[in-house]
């Protein structure tokens, strides 16, 4: 009887006796930690330390000249018996939750025909998404001069706007600062939602088919749960910019009627910059930071998405 002995391994000794999966990638060519050194740096000395600077100058006293004199929680004592603060959380609230109203199922009806092949589909996309070009400051003094009570519109419209004083009200004044900023914003949500639409396998609409699904079933059925990633996204950049929202409200309103449109951005900035009371606007700042980091977490973790590991949309 012949014994077959396995060839000894011609292989180094402490090397392995396997070479490496085809395509796996050595440990050793990873990048380093000092790749990630730029990033750290850049976000240590515009984000981290500004930050800190902050909230130093929240429990301190300063009118922009001079050495910042430390007072404790007098700030933020101030803060807490402002009337108008409690008001301007509740204003940057309401535009939050009327801007995801407004936005969201238009984003995704646009979003998802434009992930479409229809005729003039691509020149039609193009010029819907030019507001998404201009900066805030020009699209929001474009809507003022066209609402303006005396020359714009609302003017020459008397029979439908009455008045025809939108800025003299506050239900109007709040209805044209969440028109503009849909009409500013909703292209760029719009390119999220038109991305993610492509990113769905055609394979799901075309067993949706086979069983007899029309389009709404399909839109209801596999569009919008494979886009559940996208809209989580979505929806949090919305809510942030809802709160850092800022100069739509100084053009279009200055936060008028009075202090009716005035939301917590346009607050901070009064106490800072008009009443030169830093310390005070710091505190503000830090309420923004506070609130828009609590609220999305919050989202991140009832809609499950921290808990998501596939690269795939919904999956």
């Amino acid at each position: 009887m012949t014994t077959l002995i396995p060839p000894r391994s011609t292989a180094p000794e402490g090397s392995p006796a396997t070479p490496p999966a085809r395509g796996g990638r050595d440990r050793k060519t990873r990048p380093g930690v000092l790749w990630t050194l730029p990033a750290t740096v850049f976000f240590l000395l515009f984000a981290v330390v500004p930050l800190i600077a902050v909230v130093l100058l929240s429990f301190s006293s300063w009118r922009g000249l001079g050495d910042p004199k430390f007072v404790g929680l007098e700030n933020w004592q101030e803060l807490a018996g402002d009337s108008v603060m409690i008001q301007s959380l509740w204003l940057s609230l309401l535009f939050i939750v009327l801007g995801v109203l407004t936005q969201t199922p238009i984003s995704i009806l646009l979003g998802v025909w434009a992930a479409g092949e229809q005729r003039s589909r691509a020149v039609l996309s193009a010029i819907y998404f030019v507001p998404l070009l201009l900066s805030s400051a020009a699209i929001s003094v474009l809507w003022r001069a066209l609402l303006d009570p005396n020359f714009g519109i609302p003017g020459q419209l008397r029979w439908l706007f009455g008045d025809g004083n939108l800025f003299g009200h506050q239900a109007s004044a709040i209805g044209v600062i969440i028109f503009v900023g849909m009409w500013q914003f909703t292209p760029f949500h719009t390119l999220i939602y038109q991305g993610a639409a492509r990113s769905v396998p055609p394979v799901l609409y075309q067993a949706a088919e086979v069983d007899g699904a029309g389009r709404v079933r399909q839109f209801f059925s596999i569009t919008l749960p494979q886009m559940r990633n996208s809209i989580i996204t979505s929806v949090i950049l919305m809510v942030v910019g809802g709160l850092t929202t800022f100069e739509t409200v100084l053009i279009l309103t200055n936060g008028g009627p009075g202090t009716e449109t005035t939301i917590t951005a346009f607050y901070m900035y009064e106490q800072a910059f008009r009443r030169f009371d830093f310390g005070v606007g710091a505190a503000v700042a830090l309420v923004l930071v506070v609130v828009a980091t609590t609220i999305s977490l919050i989202m991140v973790k009832v809609s499950g998405y921290d808990k998501m590991r596939s690269t795939m949309e919904g999956l």
